[in-house]
């Protein structure tokens, strides 16, 4: 019974090109991914453009004068209700 046993390795056949393309595309895709998760995950330093000039006064803010809400063309002035009799 034991002679009737066989516990030699299977015959694996070799990976052909469009295989291994995926497979290492598919090692590519998640590297990508892992990064992105990263990029959220950890915080950036802020850029140095933002504390370049802090002495400069926002004038462009200060002087901007808020702006009047103007109907757009395409809607129509709300009609008013009818009086009932």
């Amino acid at each position: 019974m034991a002679s009737d046993l066989d516990f030699s390795p299977p015959e694996v056949p070799e990976p052909t090109f469009l295989e291994n393309l995926l497979r290492y595309g598919l090692f590519l895709g998640a590297i990508f991914q892992l990064i992105c998760v990263l990029a959220i995950i950890v915080p950036v330093p802020k850029s140095y453009e933002v504390e370049a000039e802090p002495s400069e006064p926002r004038s462009a803010e200060v002087t901007r004068k808020p702006k009047t809400t103007v109907p757009s063309v395409n809607k129509r002035p709300k009609k008013e209700p009818k009086k009932k009799r």
